[in-house]
């Protein structure tokens, strides 16, 4: 140990010596300040395909062992479900959930007096516990995406590359790291690109925008093209059709935006519902009965109702997109809405992002299907309700529009695709005000400066 770092102290001095033989000044800084950038983008996007090819094989996990024999998942999924969340409840209690209210936390407190509180919820340690939880889950069938752990696994990634500078190096603010790491980490985990820049600005940060767009640009890019690299230019749907849509199709995707975003933001409110009751919930018994009862409700829905109640729900985009059952049975938003709620209120790790997409495609074929819609009509209807439901969850319109745009390669639908999102953000007012990110910020806002007020307290007592 002590001669690796001898090494890495020899490369920081041999590093130090070659530009300061550099003249200019402002070049050097420039340079100096935009190298933990890159080195973090390019990190980042190598761990989100490593997470999404552990993820899809995690996935596989649970489908293998419901096409064997489906009662078998009344073994696998509360123990998966029984162990995810005591990783994250022994290890690293804000490796919870989706990760990015806590990217959103830890950008709200960033700050050089803040550096131990920002610690709990964006770490190395705190990854590592975000990738086992999050993939546990996934085996046992849970109804999770991997888009928000990856966020929160690249702003870790970018706050760890920024404390390893030396004294010399300039200062890069620890803030704009984490926006920029966030960024990387959606563009990394969709393969959209300005997906992350909108992200970085209409989500993370209202305002400064411009003091480090040029490192938000860079490091999107960069993480983006270090995952194209390895798994090439993907497109995280494809190709669905949607030319030759009738001109009273608008109608129908004012019509999908308003339900998908109500339901949305109603999914949101009652996941918040639960997690206040939960929080009741003291003794480690309790809770571990609760998720047990939460992984017997999921499998009793999988029985049920078939595999479309397991997983992150990319199956059920791609069945309505691709295949000839297009027209979903009226039952699958509300089965793909409880499946998330019950995984999501465990307090293991996984994300709401792609299963709040399944639910709102799977909206948008409904409704088409009350019409027979043909093809390209449906097809628009399901963008429509992808981008209504996830601004419903989010209240980030253009951020869910662009999302599905790039996801989808289907440039022509923009200005439908935007119409839905603005929809469904108004409609989702009438909901709640705020979204469950913003709450979710606040709750873990709280806690943090209640721990802080009780070691000050603890301090002085000593």
């Amino acid at each position: 140990m002590s001669q690796f770092k001898k090494i890495i102290h020899s490369i920081r001095l041999h590093l130090k010596k070659s530009f300061d033989r550099i003249g200019n000044e402002r070049f050097k800084k420039n340079l100096l300040q935009a190298v933990p950038f890159w080195i973090a983008s390019m990190i980042a996007g190598l761990a989100a395909v490593a997470y999404a090819k552990l993820f899809v094989m995690a996935e596989d996990v649970a489908l293998w062992v419901f096409n064997y024999n489906a009662w078998l998942l009344f073994a696998l999924t509360p123990i998966c479900f029984v162990l995810a969340w005591a990783l994250v409840w022994r290890f690293a209690p804000y490796a919870k959930g989706s990760g990015i209210p806590q990217v959103m936390a830890g950008i709200t407190i960033s700050a050089p007096k803040t550096h131990d509180l920002v610690s709990r919820l964006l770490s190395l340690k705190v990854m590592v516990i975000k990738v086992l939880s999050s993939l546990v889950m996934a085996m046992g069938g849970g109804a999770i995406g991997r888009e928000g752990p990856t966020i929160q696994i690249s702003a870790s990634i970018f706050r760890s590359v920024n404390s390893m500078l030396p004294n010399w190096w300039p200062k890069v603010a620890k803030r704009n790291m984490l926006v920029t790491g966030a960024a990387a980490g959606l563009a990394a985990a969709f393969n959209t690109p300005l997906g992350g820049i909108v992200f970085a600005i209409e989500e993370l940060t209202k305002t400064h925008f411009s003091f480090f767009k040029t490192a938000i640009f860079s490091s999107v890019i960069i993480a983006g093209l270090t995952a194209q690299a390895i798994l090439g230019p993907y497109l995280y749907l494809g190709y669905p059709k949607i030319d030759n849509t009738s001109g009273y199709i608008f109608f129908g995707v004012l019509l999908v935006a308003l339900i998908s975003g109500l339901l949305g933001s109603l999914m949101g409110k009652l996941i918040l519902l639960i997690l206040r009751w939960k929080a009741r919930l003291k003794s480690v018994r309790a809770n571990m009965v609760y998720v047990v009862g939460c992984a017997v409700l999921l499998v009793t829905l999988a029985i049920l109702f078939g595999t479309n109640a397991l997983g992150s729900g990319k199956q059920v985009m791609e069945t309505v997109l691709f295949t000839p059952d297009r027209h979903a049975h009226w039952y699958i938003p509300i089965l793909r809405i409880g499946s998330s709620m019950v995984s999501f209120t465990t307090g293991a790790a996984g994300g709401i992002f792609a299963p709040a997409l399944a639910a709102g495609a799977s909206v948008g074929s409904v409704v088409a299907g009350w019409f027979n819609l043909s093809e390209t009509n449906t097809n628009l209807l399901i963008l429509a309700g992808m981008v209504g439901f996830l601004t419903g969850v989010t209240r980030s319109p253009f951020t869910s529009a662009i999302l599905v745009l790039e996801m989808t390669n289907r440039q022509t639908a923009i200005f439908s695709l935007i119409l839905a999102g603005m929809v469904a953000s108004l409609v989702s007012m009438l909901i709640d005000k705020h979204s469950l990110y913003d709450h979710l910020k606040v709750q873990y806002v709280k806690e943090l400066e209640e721990i802080e007020r009780d070691e000050k307290k603890n301090l002085s007592v000593q």
